[in-house]
């Protein structure tokens, strides 16, 4: 196990400029080939700098695939919904892999912010049907060079993608799944299943078995490993580490709650979303304190052994999996997020890989 390294873009000091934050953040992105890190993801937000700003991961990452020469860049995930336009995704996903030398894994996935479909005008229950009409499109003129659909959502004259796409993508796809209906989709696209850990991994377990059940029969093959993207902090302090895993991974908490709304009813009367409402129903029965320690103990901080452990428990439970690293989140500040991201580069990196 390599782990990867997770850009979010979250600017929580108010007197913090974006752009002063996007250079912080980069400079971090800089480090992650040269200490070992296999991959850069990125995920797609937009309207919300507190929480997550890069409304074009593929834009980003073209940029870092001029700064880099190796390591694997990974849009993660592309919420294909929100894009009107397939063709626009495809074009966009073959240049930058054209670009990036064949170092690009192709992320996909649905959104899970009432706000951010709102501002962009769509309905949100619509999801669904946007995220598979579209995949399908997209996956396949990855695949031919050639977009074209039928379908009422999209519907699209046959078109050439140029430039063409060098090698499809069936073979280095990952859905973010964090639903039964999400991993049933991930498995009938053949893709790897990624998620952002929230419950302790006992919980985690059942639905990542689901996944691997549902991709051996749709695929007839034992499915890939899955992500799991955590928010990390590495100390030689044990106390430091807690201290400071405490603080800002609970803010980070309160920030996933008020961008979904988690606090809210709205997701059981939503199409394609209705899962989602029991994680709602538990957040607001045990209250917003007690699930903030609860999501603080899921991640993965400590020292560089206590780390170690971790990740050789999570293995016990749920067998091989990839781990992907946040080191910044919530406002920690830059210089401890780099000093944590080299210590684990050092300490912890070397030892997974030989797990």
């Amino acid at each position: 196990m390599i782990p990867s390294f997770q850009l979010l873009f979250q600017n929580s000091d108010p007197n913090q400029s974006d752009a002063e934050l996007y250079r912080k953040d980069l400079h971090l992105a800089d480090l992650a080939e040269p200490l070992g890190f296999s991959a850069i993801w990125c995920v797609e937000h937009h309207f919300d700098a507190e929480y997550s700003m890069c409304p074009d991961n593929m834009q980003l990452l073209s940029y870092l695939a001029a700064r880099t020469n190796s390591i694997e860049l990974v849009p993660a995930a592309i919420i294909l919904p929100w894009w009107t336009q397939p063709i626009r995704v495809a074009e966009k996903v073959a240049m930058l892999d054209i670009l990036a030398g064949g170092r690009v894994r192709l992320g996909l996935g649905r959104g899970l912010s009432r706000m951010e479909y709102a501002s962009l005008g769509m309905d949100m229950n619509e999801a669904r049907e946007r995220f598979d009409e579209s995949a399908e499109m997209v996956l396949r003129a990855l695949d031919t060079g050639v977009i074209s659909g039928d379908g009422p959502l999209f519907p699209q004259p046959e078109a050439t993608i140029a430039p063409a796409p060098p090698r499809g993508f069936r073979d280095r796809t990952v859905c973010i799944a964090m639903s039964p209906d999400s991993l049933d989709v991930a498995a009938e696209l053949g893709a790897a299943m990624a998620t952002f850990v929230q419950f302790p991994i006992e919980k985690h377990a059942p639905l990542i078995e689901n996944y691997r059940e549902a991709f051996r029969q749709k695929q007839g093959r034992e499915a890939p490993a899955p992500t799991l993207t955590e928010f990390v902090y590495c100390s030689e302090d044990p106390e430091e580490a807690k201290q400071t895993a405490t603080e800002y991974i609970s803010r980070y908490f309160i920030q996933v709650m008020r961008h979904y709304e988690f606090g809210g009813t709205h997701f059981s009367g939503t199409a394609g979303y209705e899962s989602y409402s029991a994680v709602a129903e538990i957040i607001r029965d045990a209250g917003q304190e007690a699930s903030a320690a609860a999501y603080v103990d899921a991640q993965t901080w400590g020292t560089p052994e206590q780390i170690i452990e971790k990740v050789k428990a999570r293995r016990a439970v749920i067998g091989d999996y990839h781990l992907n690293c946040a080191f910044t989140y919530a406002g920690l500040p830059h210089d401890k997020a780099e000093a944590s991201m080299r210590l684990f580069a050092e300490k912890v990196i070397p030892a997974l890989k030989e797990l």
